[in-house]
């Protein structure tokens, strides 16, 4: 492995670094407003080559894909178990196949499962941009210092995508 920019990464994703030619990127955090949208269609507006994945966002749907899936639980305990590690399967290949991780904390709620994917893709040596309003930068002031870049807009998300594929401003 070689280290660049203080981080471990392979020769292979510096080579796809150097070419530029699209990036995946994991959209994690907050499912109560449209960020990933205003991203998604700003990305698509500038015609950027990124392919998009995230966790599933319908709430429900998330929280009783175990149950659904593996049969009933008496225990809130094993139904949230069997949830959790479904949606974990899903959450940990999309990030291990991304090369860009976008995380999303709200103002409404605490976003544990968001805060475990930084540290997930930091973990993984992945890129992480964190997104969060200016009055959560104490609170995630160690998810801040893992990001290579921390925005507080989804239009500086887009713009930080339109100069990583361009390199232009």
């Amino acid at each position: 492995m070689n280290i660049c920019c203080g981080r471990r990464i392979r020769f292979a994703q510096i080579l796809k670094m150097e070419k530029m030619t699209a990036l995946e990127v994991y959209l994690s955090g907050e499912i109560h407003t449209d960020w990933r949208g205003k991203i998604q269609s700003g990305a698509a507006d500038l015609n950027l080559p990124v392919k998009f994945h995230s966790p599933v966002t319908d709430h429900d749907s998330s929280d009783d894909c175990g149950v659904v899936i593996l049969g009933d639980e008496k225990s809130p305990f094993w139904k949230d178990h069997k949830g959790a590690k479904l949606n974990a399967i899903r959450t940990r290949t999309l990030i291990e196949r991304s090369d860009l991780v976008i995380v999303r904390f709200g103002d409404q709620y605490k976003q544990w499962n968001a805060a475990f994917d930084a540290g997930y893709a930091a973990a993984l040596g992945k890129a992480l941009i964190v997104l969060h309003d200016p009055n959560l930068t104490h609170p995630l002031k160690e998810v801040d210092a893992a990001a290579l870049a921390v925005a507080e807009t989804p239009e500086q998300v887009v713009k930080i995508l339109t100069y990583v594929l361009s390199g232009k401003l």
